[in-house]
């Protein structure tokens, strides 16, 4: 398959996944997909039980296509697909604990994640990850990661992750706008009209900050379009070989706007008028392009997409992403701050 054609039916299937999400998911009932009873209400008011939430599966999809982009892109310029999945679940390993551990350090919260802290760890970790990994595995294995291809095809990786990510945001109404100013300024020209309006008393921005109902910037959706063109743009750069380039884009897009975005937010990003995050944001950048110039572009041939598409076409990599998709899903998915009581009736008139 040429890269052309690839690229484009990628541009196809995330627009309309993109349109779907940014057309619905501010809904109410885009919130919860199930609720699981677990125990008896001792009131005698039916059932108390767990939700599982849209959240979850949404985190859980831009997840799987991380990890899949990621193998794609390694197979491409002849990493074996072992190889890329010892890196991807090393990454994940480290990575998905962390989007918990910085939150709670950062806003003093034990039940919600953080991904820009996620991936302010990976940027700093993924190096000496590669290298560990070439080193203890490679030989064992028959296996080397070329450094600076494997950092480029991490960092397209998160562009798509971290922008179909966005629309887990947009279910659960965390990580949102201010609300559209009303004067006749350029926010209120650019934004009135084509902002969110969050529904549910359960979405975050309604019981963090009492915005049901109103128009707020859709932070979310300009993330999410910027960061798959972001994403494809650098892909093409990868598939011609220049993966310096194709790296260095993907994290000043994404490192970038993370900083400039929160400027647009009203979610709590900890004290102060420079948030953590942002600081984090700013940090991984100048540190992508420390490691970039220490690291080289070593000139390379360019790289195989059928090669790459082929490394999917395996039942163990099949049973390898599945696996991820259920074990994101039920990590994110089960909601800590909401809960759910629940009854049950019989039909009488389908007895």
């Amino acid at each position: 398959m040429s890269a052309v054609l690839f690229l484009l039916a990628a541009s196809c299937l995330l627009g309309a996944y993109l349109w779907w999400g940014f057309r619905f998911l501010p809904a109410e009932r885009w919130q919860i997909v199930a609720a699981v009873p677990t125990a008896k209400d001792p009131h005698g008011n039916g059932w108390l039980g767990i939700n599982i939430t849209w959240y979850g599966l949404l985190t859980a999809n831009a997840y799987l296509v991380a990890v899949a982009v990621l193998l794609i892109l390694l197979g491409a310029v002849g990493v074996p697909p072992l190889g890329t999945a010892l890196l991807a679940a090393a990454m994940l390993c480290c990575c998905v604990p962390a989007s918990r551990l910085v939150a709670r350090i950062v806003e003093k919260k034990a039940h919600t994640f953080t991904v820009g802290g996620a991936v302010f760890v990976g940027i700093i970790i993924t190096p000496f990850l590669i290298q560990l990994l070439n080193r203890l595995a490679g030989p064992q294995l028959g296996f080397q990661i070329p450094v600076m291809a494997a950092y480029a095809a991490i960092a397209i990786a998160y562009a798509f992750g971290e922008g179909l990510g966005r629309l887990a945001c947009i279910s659960f109404g965390c990580c949102y706008g201010k609300p559209v100013p009303q004067d006749s300024g350029l926010l209120n020209r650019l934004f009135s009209g084509r902002g969110f309006v969050f529904q549910g008393s359960t979405k975050k921005i309604a019981y963090a900050d009492g915005m049901e109902s109103v128009e707020v910037i859709p932070v979310q959706a300009l993330t999410a379009v910027l960061y798959t063109a972001c994403g494809l743009l650098a892909t093409a750069l990868f598939l011609g070989a220049h993966h310096a380039a194709a790296f260095l884009l993907a994290t000043t897009v994404t490192q970038g706007w993370r900083s400039f975005s929160e400027t647009m937010r009203a979610d709590y990003r900890g004290e102060g008028n420079i948030s953590v995050y942002q600081i984090m944001g700013a940090i991984g950048l100048l540190y992508a392009f420390v490691m970039a110039w220490l690291m080289g572009d070593a000139a390379s041939a360019p790289a195989q997409l059928t090669a790459g598409l082929k490394t999917l076409w395996s039942p163990a990599l099949i049973l390898f992403l599945q696996g991820i998709w259920c074990i994101i899903f039920f990590y994110t998915g089960r909601s800590t701050v909401t809960g759910a009581t629940l009854s049950f009736h019989v039909h009488h008139d389908r007895i």
